[in-house]
């Protein structure tokens, strides 16, 4: 049977969108395969034909998240700076929607547990979001990559910690993780509270 040009990749596409959501939501180990083809409206046998292994699916769904990362990055920072993507990470919104969230947050634990291949992939990736708070960080601030890299891991770590944790708890963890990304990067603290 023949089916019409570029099913394969719309296929393909659905299997990574539906993986990384349920990868971020779930976990790598508690996304088993045939719930992601069942979410993604395929029978468990067309998963073989996209990639080789579970581990692939990680590799390329998590490469592609931290690739639309980036571009939301860029735009976030060219639209309200720094000081925007420090309110948007930290949000509430962002705390109770992993699925649709920040994949670093949602999977490091996992990360480190993965194949060569992807830690190495996802440390490349990571590195370029770090860069792009290096450029957005004030003029005066020396030794701007490691500053951005601490910046980074603190809005990882923040906001692992405010999921964690009941909502007032988790408030002010995210309140305490925006005032200290903002000393590490020179900007002024706002003293108001999160929810």
């Amino acid at each position: 049977m023949r089916y019409e040009k570029g099913r394969k990749d719309t296929s393909r596409r659905r299997i990574m969108d539906v993986a990384i959501e349920r990868f971020r939501s779930d976990g790598i180990a508690g996304s088993g395969l045939a719930t992601i083809m069942k979410d993604a409206g395929l029978t468990n046998g067309a998963f073989y034909p996209h990639f080789p292994s579970k581990a692939d699916l990680v590799r390329e769904a998590l490469s592609d998240a931290l690739n639309k990362q980036a571009v939301w990055l860029r735009e976030m920072l060219d639209e309200g700076g720094l000081d925007g993507v420090i309110d948007f990470y930290l949000s509430p919104e962002h705390r109770d929607n992993p699925g649709l969230g920040c994949a670093s947050a949602a999977l490091l634990p996992e990360l480190a547990r993965q194949p060569e291949e992807t830690r190495g992939m996802y440390a490349e990736q990571s590195r370029v979001l770090v860069l792009l708070l290096a450029e957005a960080l004030p003029a005066d601030v020396e030794a701007r990559e490691e500053v951005a890299c601490a910046i980074f891991a603190t809005l990882i770590g923040t906001l692992q910690l405010a999921r964690a944790v009941d909502k007032k708890a988790s408030g002010c963890i995210l309140q305490a993780g925006k005032n200290a990304i903002r000393a590490l990067a020179g900007l002024t603290c706002a003293a108001t509270s999160s929810a």
